[in-house]
């Protein structure tokens, strides 16, 4: 029998090696979002600095961007709440339908977002099937946008939160209630700890698909300047006026405003992931 000594071992896999692996996935990653993303800021610097501030501190602009953050804001959080309920529902209760029900949280990803622009818009216009019984107007307002932008998020939260509760052993639940606690301290500091990194995550995400949503906002929106106009469809407006330089300079605001939010929201992720782990 051969000895061979262990410190020249070696695992091979069917996959390439990490210099060859992490190679295609720079190239991939330059060719889809970087080099795409520096487009925009070297188009934009073709206009001087002066030309680039007017543009991005219009006021017509400065409400577009207090709209578009506030009702992505807005919901994201309804998301966070109600999607956790839901993702709450369908994994720890059977019923009939359950597996529709499940189903359907992925129809907004399915769905073409023009359609479902369309579709809320009819639902909750002053003449709608919705709009028509209650007692305030939701289409062409920003509660109208706030509802397109929950429709469109609210798979994210869900789907997040979903298999983190199905990993979530019943005995521990069992162990809290045999100390005396009901259940909501059991759910207060028993389950919502463990789900918290998922919540927050899936609010990330909502809230990122949220700022960037053009078809199913810009018809129940109205539309209307410095009112219900948001910032990807004054983009798309001076696109179509040919004013590549104004739209990029928009472009630079929003992408660089999402980056800060989106790193500061994954860095209270981290924090919140690590404090639990630390216990």
């Amino acid at each position: 029998m051969k000895h061979v000594k262990k410190g020249r071992l070696k695992s091979y896999s069917v996959l390439p090696g990490f210099g060859l692996s992490l190679g295609f996935a720079m190239l991939y990653i330059s060719v889809l979002i970087i080099l795409p993303l520096s487009m925009i800021f070297l188009k934009s610097a073709q206009a001087g600095w002066r030309e680039f501030w007017e543009t991005i501190t219009d006021p017509r602009v400065v409400a577009s961007y207090k709209l578009s953050f506030g009702a992505s804001l807005a919901a994201g959080l309804i998301n966070m709440v109600f999607g956790t309920l839901l993702a709450w529902v369908l994994v720890r209760y059977s019923f009939p339908g359950k597996k529709i029900v499940d189903g359907l949280v992925d129809l907004p990803f399915a769905l073409p977002t023009a359609v479902a622009g369309i579709a809320l818009t009819t639902l909750y216009a002053p003449n709608g099937w919705i709009g028509s019984l209650i007692g305030f107007k939701v289409a062409f307002t920003p509660l109208g946008i706030i509802v397109a932008l929950t429709f469109i998020g609210l798979p994210f939260v869900v789907r997040m939160v979903q298999p983190i509760l199905q990993n979530v052993e019943k005995e521990m639940e069992e162990a809290s209630s045999s100390l005396g606690a009901n259940r909501l301290q059991t759910f207060i500091r028993v389950i919502f700890p463990e789900i918290l990194p998922a919540v927050i995550g899936g609010f990330a995400l909502a809230f990122a698909r949220s700022l960037g949503e053009y078809g199913s906002v810009v018809f129940i929106a109205g539309n209307m300047p410095m009112k219900t106009e948001i910032t990807p469809l004054l983009i798309m407006t001076k696109l179509e006026q040919y004013d590549y330089t104004g739209a990029t300079a928009l472009a630079i605001v929003m992408l660089v405003t999402s980056f800060i939010l989106m790193f500061m929201i994954n860095l209270l992720q981290w924090l919140t992931n690590r404090r639990l782990t630390a216990k």
